[in-house]
């Protein structure tokens, strides 16, 4: 495996509230570095982004998420 280093994104496609996408995102961040007080840097370089649908570069990505959401009766956020 080689040992050079490049930016990869990892997506993740929510159906939630944006209270409950928040809290979502801290716990990923915790993940991602779990000592936030730690010296920097990061042992592994990182950063977070979160979008809401109308901010989303193809509007219909998550389209079979959202028809999930409303087969199993989930209610809208």
């Amino acid at each position: 495996m080689s040992e050079e280093r490049g930016v990869y994104e990892l997506r993740l496609g929510l159906y939630a509230s944006q209270e409950e996408a928040e809290k979502i995102k801290e716990r990923v961040a915790a993940l991602l570095c779990p000592d936030p007080d730690h010296a920097p840097p990061c042992p592994v370089p990182w950063s977070m982004l979160l979008l809401s649908e109308d901010h989303l570069d193809e509007p219909d990505a998550y389209a079979e998420l959202v028809e999930q959401a409303k087969i199993e009766g989930r209610p809208q956020p």
